[in-house]
């Protein structure tokens, strides 16, 4: 079974054990991943190293409109396919991107059976030409993965008629983030990772925290919120317990997740946007961390009975809950052992592979 994977997103290294993984569960399978030589997220360029590409093949080509989500294209890979004709063309990008537009027009010349991976949440009309993009892409693909429930209903909604797939884009690597050996801190830290955006609600967690005197609060992440999270912690006398560490690595994110005593995601849903999936809670719950979410978009999908939740923007009641991991510490250690065998059971990059894989099956079928 040949098949083509054209993603961006395996410029990130760490991404790369996917392929890996999913070469391993089934030994008949030829992957080919083609991923450009870098892509630019705003001002932050990630390039492509290879560091994970056992059992799989790589093509690093050439990437036009870099940076730009819906109008990058890859150079010659039209050609590229029909050379090595692939039995599936996996385009892991939006339906509406034109990325996807035009790999599905190269899959189709090639006889490749082709399918795209949605993220999308929101049930947007989008302008021409991505409008035109996304109902090209919706007729002729074989197959969606969906990155969460929500998402496989706007694509049905909207006119999709094939299988779906939900599945998240990336799992977790477990043997990587895991639980400490042990914690010695009489400290209690609680922390939160990601963009420092509004719709994060950051905030919310600053100011659920300043009432519990027991509580140091730790950021991991940066975004145009930095200046005024300072403030505002200023403002609620929690300078001292308030820390923000910037973006951290790969290595260093783990040791802040294991550093942990409680992680929160207390993100607020807007008109353009709500929660598609909250990596960071995968990441948090395989090092043995309690999880708090809020009740937007997919966070409760994610957390399950391994964590609690809370309405979106309620100061009080993330406190509260808060509140009741620092009286119960026997309960909070359960909590995390639960998140821990549900973030290995449901969200590991093994399982993710496994679970890609198995529709690689169905379509040749």
């Amino acid at each position: 079974m040949r098949v083509v994977m054209v993603s961006k997103a395996f410029v990130v290294d760490a991404y790369q054990r996917k392929c890996e993984l999913m070469a391993e569960a089934d030994p008949d399978l030829e992957l080919t991943l083609v991923t450009p030589p870098s892509w630019r997220w705003g001002a932050r360029v990630s390039t492509f190293k290879p560091a994970h590409v056992r059992g799989y093949a790589v093509v690093v080509a050439p990437i036009a409109l870099n940076g730009s989500f819906h109008l990058h294209w890859y150079r010659g890979l039209g050609g590229l396919i029909r050379r090595l004709q692939p039995d599936i063309a996996h385009i892991d990008e939006e339906p509406y991107n034109m990325a996807t537009w035009l790999a599905f027009r190269a899959a189709r010349s090639a006889g490749a059976r082709p399918l795209f991976f949605t993220w999308q949440n929101l049930a947007r009309a989008y302008p021409p030409p991505f409008r035109w993009f996304e109902r090209s892409v919706l007729r002729d693909a074989r197959w969606a993965l969906a990155g969460n429930a929500a998402a496989a209903a706007v694509i049905g909604a909207k006119g999709y008629r094939g299988p779906t797939t939900v599945v998240p884009q990336f799992g977790v690597d477990e043997e990587i983030y895991r639980p400490p050996a042990g914690r010695h801190s009489d400290r209690f830290v609680v922390g939160y990772a990601g963009r420092l955006d509004p719709e994060k609600g950051v905030d919310t967690l600053i100011e659920a925290c300043a009432p519990l005197r027991e509580v140091e609060v730790q950021i991991a992440g940066a975004g145009p919120e930095r200046e005024r999270l300072g403030a505002l912690a200023e403002r609620l006398a929690m300078t001292s317990r308030t820390h923000f560490l910037g973006s951290l690595d790969t290595a260093a994110m783990v040791a802040f997740y294991q550093g942990l005593n409680a992680f929160v995601l207390p993100s607020r849903s807007r008109p353009n946007w709500v929660e598609q999936f909250g990596r960071v809670l995968i990441e948090a719950m395989a090092c043995n961390v309690p999880v708090l979410g809020s009740r937007s978009g997919e966070i409760p999908n994610v957390i399950g009975d391994a964590g609690a939740l809370f309405p979106e923007g309620d100061i009080s009641a993330l406190s509260d809950a808060l509140r009741t991991l620092l009286g119960s510490p026997d309960a909070a250690r359960a909590i995390g052992q639960r998140g821990r065998e549900r973030a290995v059971a449901h969200f590991s990059m093994r399982r993710i592979a496994l679970d890609t894989v198995r529709v690689y099956r169905e379509m040749r079928n």
